[in-house]
Order: C-alpha cells, then structure tokens, then sequence
C-alpha cells in the first residue's frame, strides 16, 4: 500500500479588473469569468493521480489529499474591490487490480471568507461541499486478458463510468465533468469512442444570464468519435450533441426597468474534424474544425435607438463555426526547451442584441444565430480569459530549465505567453460590451514551476491585460496573479 498527503500551504491568486456585467443582473459575467479562470487553474495545478499501472501488479490502493490557503482580490467592472479568503480541503483514494478494474474517488470542501458586502452572488460567507468532483470505476479488457488469461491482443475495450473529466480532441468544443459513461473500442492504431453523461451541478453554465446559472447547468451530451493511427498522425472524426434540460422552466426578468417572462433553451449539435502528431522528430501538431447546429431562444429584449423593448421570443437555427490550431518545437538542448503557439477562430453573431454567449441581450428574433458556443476549455489567457465567441486569439509561448546541472535548480521552469484578443467579427458583440472595432487587447503572462524537492514544490502563474479602445467597461490594466507552495509526504 502506497499513501500520499499533500499540503498546499499557501496560495495567493489576485485579479484587478474583470468582465463588466451592465447586460445581467447581479454581476454574473464578472462571476462567471472569475470561476472560469480558476477552473483554468485547477486544471493545471490541482493534484492529477497517474492512471496507468503495471500489469503484473496485483492490488495498489492510493490514497491522500491537500489543504489549501487562497487569497484573491478583485476588481470588478465598477472598480470595486473584492477580496476573498478561501480555505479548501481535498482528498482521493484508488484502488485498482491488476490494472484491469480501478475504482477512484476524489472529493473537496472549502470555505469562502468575503469581506463584508463584497460576494459576488450577495450570499456573503459560504461553505461548499462535501462534493465529489471525481468518482469513476474504469474497466481495461486488453490488462484483464493479460492478468487473468495470459493472453495477448492488439484489441481494446475500456469502460470508464461515473463522475469524469471528458476533454476531446484539442478541448474547443467539450472540455467538462460529467456523470456517465466513456466506451472506447479499437486498438493502438485507431477506434471509436462513445459518450453519454450528464452534467453534475458544480461549474457555470455557458449562459450567465440565466437565474441559477452558477449552480445548475443541467445539460446532456451525446457523442461519438473515431480516430485511426496513420503514421505519425492521428486523425479523428466526431460528432456530439448537447441537450438542455432547462428549457421546460420560464422565468421572471428584468432588464433596465423593463420587466418580461423568458425561457432558456439552448440545444446544439457539433460535427468536428482534425488530427493530432508529428511534422517531425521536434515539431508537434493538433488541429481542430468544427461546424454548430441546432437551436435557440432569441433575447426577450431588443435595442432600438438605445431603448431597451421586450419582444416575443422564437426558436432560431445556430449556424456557426470554430477552428484551434497548436504547434509545438521541441529543442534538443539540456534545458528542455520548447517553443509553441496557438490561433483559435470562433464566429460571431452581429445581429444579436449585446452578449455572444446569453440569452438575454442574445440573438434578435427572426435570424439565424451564427455566434460560436461550446463546453470547451482552451487557452484564452489568464487576466481576460474570453469565451470561445466572435473571437481570433493568436498565442506565442516558451518554456525551459534554466538550470539543468544545478542540484538545486535543476527542476524550475520558467515560460510564458503572449496573447493578441480580436473580435473575428467587428460589429458582433463577445462576453462583455464593447464597441465596433475588432481589437479587443493584447496579455502577456508568465509562469513558474519548481519542483523543490521529492515532496516540495512551487507554482507561480501572472498575467496582465492591456485592453483596447473597443473595450468599453473601463480601460484599466487587469491582473491575475496566482502563486502556491505545495508540501507532500
């Protein structure tokens, strides 16, 4: 038996400056933005637990956790000051096999301490969970023909089943914790995937707009994916489709003096292609194009002459589309280098009202919607952190060890990134107002990892956005800082 704890003794995250919410109610988009840019971070620096086992290992049982100390502080969109004291306390147990059967669980609860009237949701103080962020039992039959039959087989069959990240392809369209099921039949050359899971209610919805958004997202996804082996590429094929089971419930809304009924209905479907692999022994790739379907309530208001008027919503068509684009040069040097970069494409709608992503101030009855929006997590930095809609970010990075033959230093990496934010349509709105130029900004950040020792180490993430005149909450620098220490044993 093999036991870890984990201690993250100190984390520090500040943001200046956030997603103006003048289109929703209560400051939502700023909520929202806020709880997406920590999911970015957690997904980088949360404890990850290794899935492959040795075969001919009989029985492991893995166990452990972290506490952890946050402080964050915020400038919303008026330039108010948020600060947020948050203490978080995560564990995990696995236990697998023969590598054949793996059962892992992982869990958290944390304490968010406001200052005084400064929450972001008006409840103040809250304690959240026990949830389960993580709960899944995972079924290899090629492990299970060779511990319990002896046999050997190219052949593949895995089930994964319960509470489970699903990230497809380079993450543009679905990148989420679901409750369901994972099947992968083929072999080492290709196969096919098939998804269907619901999704539990612990991260946002894509629609900021609607009542209960940060809390119950309420959606299904249906998909299949194959993928083959072609050399040193990997091309796939895939569809999916996403259900929203909360377009049975009509809600009462306001929007500047001017009150209505609106439902929230949402239902999309995605064809993507691309491929993964090599141009070369140091050059890496993934491409990623997809095309959206499907349907949607239009916005209950439209804006006429600058007056806000309510109107009958209609159920419109979605046609749009986005692409990802990533390379990576890998140097031959000691210090491990590596040079990347990234172009993400998404469409944009110009004729809806002021939000690419909501519903309220969404699509203008009577049109087609043809504002890119999905379940996805890609890069879009770290201080503005947009929605994947009516946006072209271009990103340019490296990484190395600066000091390979240091005992010490031999483990600290250093790198960064520099973004360049532009609407891909001008006159199409994006996540938060802005005017008719397409330049949203530009951010550079900067990142340290220090693996101390075997059980000590260090992660640093900054980043600061510089925005553009189209930008119309405030033109003030915004900042993201995160630093943590994190102690094992």
């Amino acid at each position: 038996m093999r036991a870890c704890v984990l201690l993250t003794s100190l984390g520090i995250v500040g943001l200046f400056g956030a997603a103006a919410s003048a289109q929703t109610a209560g400051g939502s988009t700023d909520l929202d933005r806020f709880q997406r840019q920590l999911e970015s971070i957690e997904r980088e620096t949360r404890l990850r637990v290794d899935t492959s086992l040795p075969a001919e290992q009989r029985a492991l049982v893995d166990f452990g956790g972290y506490l952890s100390f946050n402080f964050f502080a915020i400038d919303d969109a008026s330039s108010n000051m948020h600060y947020l004291r948050q203490t978080e306390l995560l564990g995990y147990a696995r236990v697998s096999l023969d590598g054949a059967h793996e059962f892992f669980v992982r869990g958290s609860t944390s304490y968010d301490d406001f200052n005084t009237g400064q929450s972001f949701d008006g409840q103040g103080d809250e304690l959240r969970g026990p949830e389960l962020d993580r709960a899944y039992y995972r079924f290899d039959l090629k492990r299970y023909l060779e511990a319990y039959e002896g046999k050997k087989t190219m052949a593949e069959f895995n089930v994964t089943a319960g509470r489970q990240l699903v990230h497809w392809a380079n993450g543009l369209t679905l990148s989420q914790v679901l409750d369901g099921g994972d099947f992968f039949i083929g072999c080492d050359r290709g196969g096919l995937e098939i998804l269907a899971g619901f999704t539990p209610d612990l991260y946002n919805d894509i629609d900021s707009s609607r009542p209960g958004f940060d809390s119950h997202m309420n959606r299904a996804f249906y998909g299949a994916q194959l993928s083959a082996q072609i050399g040193q590429h990997r091309p796939f094929i895939y569809g999916l489709v996403q259900e929203d089971h909360n377009s049975d419930k009509t809600y009462n809304v306001s929007l500047g003096g001017v009150d209505t009924q609106s439902q929230f209905h949402y239902d999309s479907w995605y064809v993507g292609v691309g491929s993964r692999g090599n141009l070369s022994d140091k050059l890496t790739y993934g491409v990623e194009l997809v095309y959206q379907g499907g349907s949607a309530t239009s916005s209950p208001y439209v804006l006429d002459n600058g007056v806000i008027t309510a109107v009958d919503q209609t159920l419109e068509d979605i046609s749009a589309g986005a692409a990802d684009f990533q390379v990576d040069y890998l140097l031959t040097d000691a210090n491990r280098s590596r040079i990347s970069g990234e172009l993400i494409l998404a469409s944009g709608d110009n004729d809806r009202v002021f939000s690419s992503t909501n519903t309220i101030g969404g699509n203008t009855p009577g049109t087609t919607d043809h504002g890119f929006n999905s379940f996805g997590l890609v890069n879009t930095g770290l201080a503005f952190s947009p929605r994947v809609s009516n946006l072209a970010v271009a990103r340019i990075g490296a990484s190395t060890f600066p000091f390979p033959s240091s005992r010490t230093f031999n483990r600290l990496q250093v790198g960064g990134n520099f973004l360049i934010f532009s609407k891909l349509d001008g006159a199409a709105p994006i996540d938060e107002p802005t005017g008719g130029d397409a330049f949203l900004g530009v951010e550079p950040n900067t990142f340290v990892n220090w693996q101390i020792t075997s059980d000590l180490s260090f992660a640093l993430r900054y980043g600061v956005f510089f925005p553009g005149n189209t930008i119309e909450t405030s033109q003030g620098v915004r900042h993201f800082l995160f630093t943590g220490l994190t102690w094992g044993f």
